[in-house]
C-alpha cells in the first residue's frame, strides 16, 4: 500500500482524500529534522510546510519516496532540483490561497493609501488629524506587479474594479493576455511607469533582494513598495535608505528579510522602518479559513494523481 507521511498540520480534508484514495497516512506534526528524516523511511509520499528543511541529504536518505508536497506556495525550503533529479515529484498548492493573497494585497495596499494604520493609531491616542491623512486615490495610480503566476493575477484580477492601470512583468511565464492589464516585456518599462510595485515572485538565487539599492534608483518616480511574497526579496536596508530620501512613499510587508520560516517568532525588526510610512502584517496574506482547506486540498488531490 502506498504510504503518506503528512509532518504538518493542515486541514483533515488533506488527510480524508488520500485515504479515500486508497493510501496509509500517518499524520504526525511534531517532528524535527532527524526524527522526520526517520519516519519517512520506506514513505513513498511525504508532506511538508516550511518547519523542517529537506535538503539533499535528507532526500537521498530516503530512496522510497516518489513525492514531496508542500501545503502552501514556497518552495525554497525543498532542495527540488536534487529531489526531481532523483526522479521525485515536488508539488505545492498555490491555487489554494492565491485568492487570500489577492485580497490582502489589495487591503495593505488600500490601507496605505489612505494612511488607515496611522490614523487609527492617532485616534485612539486621542489625535483627531484629518489634514495630516489625507489619502490618494488608487484610480489616479499605476499599479507594477512583478511575478504574474497564481498571486499575482489574482492581485491584478481584484484590482480591476478600482479604474487604475495596472502593467505586470515576468521574466518565465507568458500568461494569456487579461482584458485591462498590460504585459510589460521590460523590467525597465514597469520601472518608468509604475506608481506602486508589488511583488509576487518566489525566493530563489535569482530574486535575492530583487528590491536593492539599484532598483530603486532606477524607478523613474517615488512609489509605494507591496511585499506579500518573501521577505528576502527586498533588501532591508536598501528600503530604509529608500524610505528616508522619499523614493519609497511607503511600504506593506507581509513578510519580512529576517523573518525565520522554520519558527513563528519575529527576530528583531529593522527600528528604522517604524519611523516612517510602513504597515506590517505577520505572514498571513494567504491565511484564512478557506484556503486552510483549499492548500489541502489541491495537494491533495495533486497527490492522489502522482502516486495513483
Amino acid at each position: 500500500m502506498t504510504r503518506i507521511l503528512v509532518s504538518d498540520r493542515t486541514h483533515p480534508v488533506l488527510e480524508q482524500r488520500l485515504r479515500e484514495a486508497g493510501f496509509e497516512v500517518s499524520v504526525e506534526p511534531d517532528h524535527d529534522y532527524a526524527s522526520l528524516l526517520r519516519a519517512a523511511q520506506g514513505c513513498d509520499g511525504l508532506v511538508v510546510r516550511s518547519k523542517v528543511l529537506i535538503d539533499s541529504d535528507f532526500i537521498d536518505a530516503c530512496p522510497s519516496l516518489r513525492c514531496i508536497g508542500r501545503v502552501g506556495a514556497g518552495m525554497e525550503t525543498i532542495d527540488v532540483e536534487h529531489a526531481e533529479a532523483r526522479g521525485i515529484r515536488c508539488l505545492n498548492s498555490p491555487e489554494g490561497n492565491r485568492d487570500a493573497v489577492g485580497e490582502h494585497t489589495v487591503g495593505l495596499l488600500l490601507a496605505l493609501l489612505n494612511n488607515i494604520a496611522r490614523a487609527d493609531a492617532e485616534v485612539r491616542r486621542g489625535l483627531w488629524q484629518r489634514e495630516a491623512n489625507r489619502g490618494l486615490e488608487l484610480s489616479s495610480l499605476t499599479v507594477g506587479i512583478i511575478g504574474f503566476g497564481n498571486m499575482g493575477q489574482a492581485f491584478a484580477r481584484r484590482l480591476l474594479g478600482f479604474g487604475c492601470r495596472i502593467v505586470y512583468y515576468d521574466k518565465y511565464l507568458k500568461p494569456e493576455k487579461l482584458e485591462k492589464l498590460e504585459h510589460l516585456e521590460h523590467l525597465d518599462s514597469l520601472q518608468q511607469e509604475a506608481d506602486v510595485v508589488s511583488f509576487h515572485v518566489p525566493l530563489t538565487a535569482e530574486t535575492h533582494h530583487y528590491l536593492d539599492a539599484d532598483f530603486i534608483a532606477a524607478m523613474r518616480k517615488p512609489f509605494f513598495l507591496l511585499n506579500t511574497a518573501r521577505g528576502a526579496v527586498v533588501d532591508t536596508d536598501a528600503l530604509v535608505d529608500g524610505l528616508e530620501s522619499g523614493k519609497v512613499r511607503g511600504a506593506a510587508l507581509d513578510v519580512l528579510e529576517n523573518e525565520n520560516m522554520q519558527s513563528d517568532a519575529l527576530l528583531t525588526l529593522n527600528p528604522k522602518l517604524l519611523t516612517h510610512n510602513c504597515i506590517f502584517t505577520p505572514h498571513v496574506a494567504g491565511w484564512t479559513v478557506e484556503s486552510k482547506y483549499k492548500l489541502a486540498a489541491v495537494l491533495a488531490d495533486k497527490i492522489i494523481n502522482t502516486l495513483k
